[in-house]
C-alpha cells in the first residue's frame, strides 16, 4: 500500500494507529475518505479504500499515540503529545479533523502521558486514558440544523442513501417534511425561510444556495462559483463566503405587489441582486457591484482568510484569521470600518440593534465587542469599538434576544446562562441547542435526543424556558397581588411582563389596570376588548367574555347558556367555526332567525366535509342547506351524473348555475345532457359548440337549423380541413356523412378510390371504395329530392319538385365528373374482378364476354391491364381475331417502355405464327355484344351477359340489372351488395 504521508520523512517511525470507519451510519458525502492510517511522528493519511492513489494528507505536528473515528465517520480524533517551547514537559492534546483533513478543534488534556482514547456510541462523549486516570469530555457536535417559523430543520445521514436526509419538522402541528439533498454543506435559517448550501456537481467547482420555505419547498436556487464555507442571512439578504471572497444575494419572495412596488422590484433586479467581493477589496458602496467571479477567483486566496461572518439589516461583519473584523454597510455593501479582535473567531453573532457582536473563538471562549462605543487611546486618538470585559470559557452556543439588545442566552458545558447587561442569572441544567429567544422565553431543542431517532422526532424534545424576570413577575402576581406586581414591572419594563399583568388583571376583572397594561405593551386588540367589557352591565357576562378571551370556550358557553343567552353561545361557536356545535345548539330551541342560521350551519358543515373530500357526507348537508352550487360540485366529484341531471332539471330557466353544470357534462362527454342544460339557459351557440366538440355533428346541424344559425357550414368545412391536414380523410368523410353533407363526403371518397386505384392495390378494396362513393352520391340525390319536395307546395307539387331536383342534380353533374355516373368506377372494377373469376373457374367464354365490357373503362383501369386480360381471355377461348386486336392495342400504348413493348411483340409473334388471327368459331354473340356495348341492351352484373329477356331484376339502390334466374339464387346485389 502506497503511503504518501511519509514522503521526505527520515528517521525511525512506526504506525500509531489504523482505523477504518465501518459505514453503518452512512457517509457525510458520497465516496468519503474513511480509512485512517497515522504514524507516531504525526503524519497521517485518510483514504477512500486501500487502493486510493489520492489520499487526504495531514501533518498533526505532534507525537501520536492513537486515533479513532466517531460513530458516523464525520470526525477523526487523534490523541498524542506536543512539545512546547515554553515548557520542558510535553502537553497532552487531542486534535479533531474532518475526513477531508480540515482541523476542527484542539483539546488540551492534563496529566503526564495520554495512552488511549475511545468514543461513546452516540459520539457525544470521548473517554481518554491518561496515566492511571480516565477523563471524560463532552463533545458538542456541529450539527447541520436551523430554526424558522416554528420549524426545526435538521440533517442526518442514512446508510441506505448517499444523500443527506433533511427533515423540516413543524413543532406546532408535529408534522414533518423530508427532502434528500446531495453533498449538503450547511443549513442557515432566518424568519420564515431557510437556505441549503450544497455542491452542484462532484466534478465541477460549482455550488448552489437553495432558498426554501418552512416545509422545504424550493423557492429560488442560485448557482455560485465560490465554496460557501460560511453562510448567514437576514430578512433581505443571503451572504455566503469562502476563504477569500464573499457573495451577497438580495433575495425576494413571492408576495402581492402593487404596480409601483412591482416596478421597483423589476428595477432592483436589473441593478443586480447578486454581487461578489474579494475580502481584500475596499468597496465604497456607491457602485452597484457586479457578479464577477473572475475578480474573486483571480486572487486564488489571501494571506488572511475569512473565518466567520454574520449580518443584520444594517451591516455585514466579516471575521478574518488574524483577528481583523471588517464592517460593511447593507444593502449598499460599502466598507465602513475595521476592528481588531484578540482571537481567531469561530462564530459571530450580532444583537438586535447591531450595537454589539458576540465572538466565540476556536477554543470556545466567548467575548463581546461593542461596535458603537467611542474610546480615546493612550496616544490621545479617538477610536470606535471596544472589547468588553466579559469572558466565558467552554461556550458552544449563544443567541441574542430578538427584542432586547442587552439580553442573551449562552450554553456553557451542560448549563444555560441568561445574561442581562452582562450580568448572569442562575444557570439552567440542559444540553439543548437554542432555537429562539423572544418575549423573555427561550425555546431550546434537544438535537442529541432527536438524532438518536431522527425519523420520529418527539415534541418532548422542544423545551421552553422562562427567564428570571418573567418567573418572578408571575410569582409576584400569584402571591402578592396586582398593585404590588405592577410596581415591579414598572421597574423592569418589558412588553411580555405588561401582557402578563394585563391578563392577570382581566382574570380579576380589574379593567383599569388591564387597560393600562395593554397600553404599555401596545396591544390595540386588548385595549378594545377592555373597552367592550366596560360597556357590559352584567358581571357574569364579563366573566364569560374573559373566559372566551382566554380560550376557555366550554366554560364561556356554559355561562352563556346559564344566563339564557343561547344566541351568544351560538355566536361564540360561529366565531370558532365549530358548526357541528352550532347545529346542536340550534336544534335545542327555536327562534325567528333560526332558519337562516340552520341553512348557514348546514352549508358550513358541508364545506367541512367537502374540504376533506368526503363528498357523500357533504351532499347530505348541502341538500339541507339548499346550496345548489356546491351540490353540483359534489355530484360531479362523486360522478353521480344522474343526480347532476336531476339538479339541472329542477333549476329554473336561465339560472346562473346551468352553464356550469352544462360544462361539467361536456367534460365527461355527456352531449345530450349538456345540450339540454345550455338550451335551458338560452345558449344555443354553446350547445352547438358542445356537439361539435363531442363529434355529434348530426345533432349540431339539427340545432343550428332549429335556431337559424348560419355558421355550421363554415364550421364543418374548418373542421374537415383540419382533419385533412392531419391526413385523417376517413374521419373527414364520417364527419360530412354524419352532418348529411353527402356530396362533400362522396368527393373525398372518390378521391381515395382514385388514389387507391393508382396504387394498384387489391381490386376488391378499390371496388368497395367506389361502391361507397356511389352510395353517398345516391344519398345526396335523395336528399336533394326530399328538400325540393318540402320547398314546393301546391297542386303541381310533385312535378315542380322533381324538376327542381333534376336541375340541381344537373348542376352537380356539370361540376364533377363522378356525379353524372356515380357507379362507373364500381362497374369497372366489378367486371374486372368478375372476368378473372370466370377465367380461373374455366368459363372462358363468359370471361371473354365480361372482359369485352372493360374496353369502356380505360379512364378508370389502366389500358395495359384491360387489354392484357382481354387478350388472355380471347386466347383461352381461341377467339384469335379479338386476341389480335388486343395485342395491336397493347403494342400501340404510349405508356409502355420499349422493353415491355418488345415483350408483347415477341409474344404476339409466337401466338400468331401458330394460330391465324381469325376466329375459329363464328356465332351471333358478336352482334349481341356490340349492341350491349352501344347501350342498347342491359348487362347482367352477375354473369356479364347481355339481357335478352323482357323481364329482368333491377337493383333498387344502384339501378343495375340481373337475369331472373341469377336473381333467384342470390340474396345480395353483386355490384352494390344491397339486399335483394
Amino acid at each position: 500500500m502506497k503511503l504518501s504521508c511519509l514522503v521526505n520523512v527520515t528517521g525511525a517511525f512506526s504506525i500509531a494507529g489504523i482505523h477504518w470507519y465501518h459505514g453503518t451510519e452512512g457517509y457525510i458525502e458520497p465516496d468519503c475518505p474513511c480509512l485512517a492510517v497515522c504514524y507516531d511522528n504525526g503524519r497521517c493519511q485518510i483514504m477512500r479504500d486501500e487502493n486510493d492513489h489520492n489520499p487526504v494528507l495531514i501533518d498533526t505536528g505532534m507525537n501520536v499515540v492513537c486515533i479513532q473515528w466517531n460513530h458516523c465517520g464525520s470526525v477523526l480524533a487523534v490523541a498524542g503529545s506536543l512539545k512546547t517551547t515554553s515548557q520542558d514537559k510535553d502537553v497532552n492534546i487531542v486534535q479533531f479533523y474532518t475526513p477531508f483533513g480540515e482541523h476542527l478543534r484542539t483539546l488540551k488534556v492534563p496529566g503526564k502521558q495520554i495512552s488511549a482514547l475511545s468514543w461513546e456510541g452516540s459520539g457525544l462523549k470521548i473517554a481518554l486514558a491518561v496515566d492511571s486516570y480516565i477523563y471524560f469530555a463532552n463533545i458538542r457536535p456541529d450539527y447541520k440544523w436551523g430554526y424558522c417559523s416554528n420549524t426545526v430543520v435538521y440533517a442526518y445521514t442514512r446508510p441506505d442513501r448517499p444523500e443527506y436526509c433533511v427533515v423540516f419538522w413543524d413543532t406546532k402541528n408535529n408534522e414533518k417534511y423530508v427532502k434528500y439533498v446531495k453533498s449538503l454543506i450547511s443549513i442557515t435559517t432566518y424568519g420564515d425561510f431557510c437556505v441549503l448550501a450544497t455542491k452542484a456537481d462532484e466534478n465541477q467547482p460549482q455550488y448552489v444556495l437553495v432558498l426554501c420555505n418552512s416545509i422545504g419547498t424550493p423557492l429560488d436556487p442560485k448557482y455560485i462559483d465560490i465554496g460557501p464555507l460560511f453562510v448567514t442571512m437576514t430578512k433581505t439578504h443571503v451572504i455566503a463566503a469562502s476563504k477569500e471572497a464573499f457573495y451577497v444575494w438580495q433575495y425576494r419572495v413571492a408576495k402581492k405587489l402593487t404596480a409601483m412596488e412591482f416596478n421597483q422590484v423589476a428595477r432592483t433586479r436589473k441593478e443586480g441582486r447578486e454581487r461578489i467581493y474579494h475580502v481584500d477589496d475596499t468597496p465604497s458602496g456607491s457602485a452597484g457591484g457586479h457578479l464577477d467571479y473572475s475578480r474573486a477567483i483571480e486572487f486564488q486566496g489571501t494571506r488572511d482568510p475569512i473565518c466567520a461572518i454574520t449580518a443584520s439589516d444594517k451591516m455585514l461583519l466579516v471575521g478574518r484569521e488574524s483577528g481583523t473584523l471588517q464592517r460593511y454597510s447593507l444593502p449598499s455593501v460599502g466598507m465602513v470600518q475595521k476592528f481588531t479582535l484578540n482571537c481567531h473567531a469561530y462564530q459571530l453573532s450580532l444583537n438586535c440593534n447591531s450595537s454589539r457582536v458576540a465572538v466565540i473563538d476556536l477554543s470556545g471562549v466567548l467575548t463581546f465587542f461593542d461596535l458603537d462605543t467611542r474610546v480615546v487611546t493612550s496616544t490621545g486618538e479617538q477610536m470606535v469599538g471596544e472589547q468588553l470585559k466579559l469572558e466565558r470559557k467552554d461556550v458552544w452556543d449563544m443567541k441574542w434576544a430578538k427584542d432586547n439588545p442587552d439580553l442573551f442566552a449562552m450554553m456553557e458545558k451542560t448549563r444555560m446562562y441568561v445574561f442581562r447587561n452582562l450580568d448572569p442569572e442562575e444557570p439552567i441544567q440542559t444540553s439543548g441547542y437554542i432555537c429562539n429567544f423572544e418575549d423573555l422565553e427561550i425555546k431550546s431543542v434537544l438535537l442529541d435526543e432527536i438524532l438518536k431517532n431522527p425519523e420520529h422526532p418527539n415534541k418532548d424534545y422542544i423545551i421552553n424556558f422562562e427567564i428570571r424576570s418573567l418567573r418572578d413577575s408571575r410569582a409576584l402576581i400569584e402571591k402578592v397581588g396586582i398593585e404590588e406586581s405592577s410596581q415591579f414591572i414598572e421597574d423592569n419594563p418589558h412588553p411580555r411582563l405588561w401582557r402578563l399583568l394585563a391578563e392577570a388583571a382581566l382574570q380579576k376583572l380589574d379593567l383599569q389596570t388591564a387597560e393600562q397594561a395593554f397600553v404599555r405593551c401596545r396591544d390595540y386588540q386588548g385595549i378594545k376588548f377592555v373597552k367592550r367589557l366596560g360597556n357590559l352591565q352584567s358581571e357574569s357576562m364579563k366573566q364569560a367574555e374573559v373566559a372566551a378571551y382566554f380560550s376557555r370556550f366550554e366554560e364561556a358557553e356554559r355561562m352563556y347558556l346559564d344566563m339564557d343567552r343561547r344566541d351568544l353561545a351560538i355566536g361564540l361557536r360561529i366565531k370558532l367555526g365549530d358548526w357541528f356545535r352550532v347545529l346542536q345548539l340550534l336544534k335545542t330551541g327555536s327562534g325567528d332567525s333560526d332558519d337562516a342560521l340552520l341553512e348557514q350551519a348546514h352549508n358550513a358543515i358541508g364545506d367541512y366535509f367537502a374540504d376533506r373530500q368526503k363528498w357523500l357526507n357533504a351532499v347530505q348537508y348541502y341538500v339541507q342547506g339548499r346550496n345548489q352550487e356546491r351540490l353540483a360540485e359534489c355530484y360531479y366529484m362523486l360522478e353521480d351524473y344522474q343526480g347532476l341531471e336531476n339538479l339541472a332539471n329542477s333549476l329554473p330557466e336561465n339560472n346562473k348555475l346551468l352553464p356550469d353544470i352544462a360544462y361539467m357534462f361536456v367534460r365527461v362527454g355527456m352531449c345530450e345532457q349538456a345540450v339540454s342544460a345550455f338550451l335551458k339557459c338560452n345558449r344555443p351557440k354553446d350547445a352547438v359548440d358542445t356537439c361539435v366538440h363531442l363529434n355529434q355533428w348530426d345533432k349540431a346541424v339539427e340545432l343550428a337549423k332549429n335556431h337559424n344559425m348560419k355558421e355550421i357550414g363554415s364550421l364543418l368545412a374548418r373542421y374537415a380541413s383540419h382533419l385533412l391536414e392531419k391526413n385523417k380523410i376517413f374521419d373527414a368523410i364520417e364527419l360530412y356523412r354524419k352532418a348529411n353533407y353527402f356530396f362533400e363526403a362522396a368527393k373525398l371518397m372518390f378521391k381515395i378510390a382514385d388514389e387507391e386505384s393508382k396504387k394498384r392495390t387489391k381490386p376488391l378494396r378499390v371496388k368497395k371504395l367506389y361502391v361507397l362513393s356511389a352510395l353517398l352520391i345516391e344519398q345526396c340525390h335523395e336528399q336533394i329530392q326530399n328538400a325540393q319536395k318540402g320547398k314546393v307546395k301546391g297542386k303541381s307539387s310533385e312535378a315542380a319538385s322533381a324538376l327542381a331536383g333534376l336541375l340541381e342534380e344537373d348542376v352537380l353533374s356539370s361540376t364533377n365528373r363522378f356525379a353524372d355516373n356515380a357507379w362507373r368506377g364500381a362497374e369497372a372494377y366489378h367486371f374486372f374482378i368478375l372476368a378473372q373469376r370466370q377465367l380461373y373457374k374455366g368459363s372462358v367464354q363468359a370471361a371473354l364476354k365480361t372482359a369485352l365490357h372493360l374496353r369502356d373503362y380505360e379512364d378508370i383501369i389502366p389500358a395495359v391491364e384491360i387489354y392484357s386480360l382481354l387478350a388472355l381471355c380471347a386466347c383461352a377461348n381461341r377467339a384469335f381475331d379479338i386476341c389480335s386486336k388486343a395485342f395491336v392495342k397493347l403494342e400501340s400504348l404510349e405508356t409502355l417502355r420499349p422493353e415491355q413493348r418488345q415483350q408483347y411483340e415477341d409474344l404476339a409473334l409466337e401466338i400468331f405464327t401458330r394460330h391465324s388471327p381469325k376466329s375459329n368459331k363464328k356465332s351471333d354473340l358478336d352482334d349481341m355484344l356490340d349492341s350491349s356495348i352501344d347501350g342498347k341492351l342491359p348487362v347482367c352484373v352477375a354473369t356479364g351477359d347481355p339481357i335478352l329477356e323482357q323481364r329482368f331484376w333491377m337493383c333498387s339502390v344502384c339501378k343495375h340489372c340481373m337475369k331472373p334466374k341469377e336473381a333467384s339464387s342470390r340474396s345480395f346485389c353483386p355490384l352494390c351488395h344491397s339486399t335483394i
